[in-house]
C-alpha cells in the first residue's frame, strides 16, 4: 500500500529557514535506509506557502485563485515521503525512526494512506485512469 507522509509546516519552515546542515545529513541517511529497503518512491521538502497559490472551486466554473502566504500554520506542508508498505503500522514504523523534521522543536508527521484505483471497482473510468497511468509510467 502506498502512503503519504506529510511533514507538518511551522512558523520557521513558513519563514523560509533552511534545516541545519546536521539534520539534512541525518535526513539523508534516513532516506538512504528507506530506499535500501525499498519502501521509499518518492520525497521533498516544500517552499513556504508565500511562493504558492490556492485555487478555491465554486460549482461547476467559477475559479478563484488566492496567493500564498496562508496563515493557518498547522495546516500545512512543509514536505513529503511518498512510501510503499504492506501496512499502516510498518509506515508508522518507519516514520517514528525519521529524525525529528523540526530538529529541537515540536514537529509532527501525517500519515494518510493512497486510494488504490482498485479500490473503485471495475468501471470504464478506472480503465481510463488506468490507460493514463500506463501513459505516465512510459515517460518515466
Amino acid at each position: 500500500m502506498r502512503v503519504l507522509v506529510i511533514v507538518k509546516a511551522t512558523k520557521e519552515t513558513e519563514a523560509g529557514v533552511l534545516p541545519s546542515k546536521e539534520l539534512v545529513a541525518e535526513m539523508g541517511k534516513f532516506n538512504e535506509q528507506l530506499v535500501k529497503a525499498g519502501v521509499m518512491v518518492d520525497g521533498a521538502g516544500l517552499q513556504s506557502s508565500a511562493k504558492g497559490a490556492r485555487i478555491r472551486f465554486s460549482g461547476k466554473t467559477d475559479r478563484t485563485v488566492v496567493r500564498g502566504p496562508f496563515p493557518e500554520t498547522n495546516q500545512l506542508v512543509a514536505g513529503y515521503w511518498i512510501i510503499n508498505v504492506k501496512s499502516l503500522d510498518e509506515a508508522i514504523d518507519w516514520m517514528k525512526r525519521c529524525p525529528n523534521p523540526q530538529e529541537e522543536e515540536e514537529g509532527e508527521i501525517e500519515i494518510r494512506q493512497f486510494f488504490e484505483l482498485e479500490d473503485f471497482g471495475a468501471s470504464p473510468a478506472v480503465e481510463h485512469h488506468k490507460a493514463i497511468g500506463d501513459q505516465l509510467a512510459k515517460r518515466k
